[in-house]
């Protein structure tokens, strides 16, 4: 988590924050599998287009999501969209999403170099983790990362492996 704090602090003012559960399982886990379920089955069944499903097939995703049971830690990763000053005033926080990227990089990085699996999520709805880790309302739930170690009988589907030339998505001028 320190190795976080070296990254983009968006006017000193760190808008990003990091709030770590490890406790399995129990409610909040349950709640949060609940509803990562619900929203999945109805994206599977009404939102996503074929194209999008048939980009799904070789990552072999489903509505199940038995990780966030399983998983050692989540991290769910806010955004203060303002800080409040000891008088109570607001202060707008500036690169809010950038500083988002760039920490949840950096934190993904450290947790690799530990050893360490990470998958992340966009749940939704996100206000369920506001009030579930008691995080206060100018924060904005972006990003929920589990976190562990993979499952002796985890594999990484051949598609995931498949990265695309250096030259691509990289240019030199």
């Amino acid at each position: 988590m320190l190795y976080r704090r070296r990254s983009d602090r968006a006017q000193r003012r760190e808008p990003a924050t990091l709030a770590v559960r490890a406790d399995r399982p129990g409610p909040l886990r349950q709640r949060l599998r609940e509803l990562a379920e619900e929203e999945e089955r109805d994206f599977y069944a009404t939102r996503a287009s074929p194209d999008w499903l048939d980009a799904l097939v070789p990552l072999g995703t489903d509505p199940s999501k038995t990780f966030l049971d399983d998983a050692p830690w989540l991290i769910a990763i806010f955004g203060e969209r303002y800080g409040v000053t000891t008088e109570g005033a607001q202060v707008k926080h500036c690169y809010v999403p950038e500083s988002i990227g760039i920490a949840t990089g950096f934190l993904v990085a450290a947790l690799h170099e530990c050893g360490l699996a990470a998958l992340t999520r966009t749940p939704s709805p996100m206000g369920l983790l506001n009030e579930a880790l008691e995080r206060p309302a100018q924060e904005k739930p972006y990003i929920l990362l589990v976190v562990g170690h993979p499952a002796d009988d985890a594999t990484v589907p051949e598609h995931a492996l498949t990265k695309l030339p250096l030259d691509t998505v990289l240019t030199y001028r």
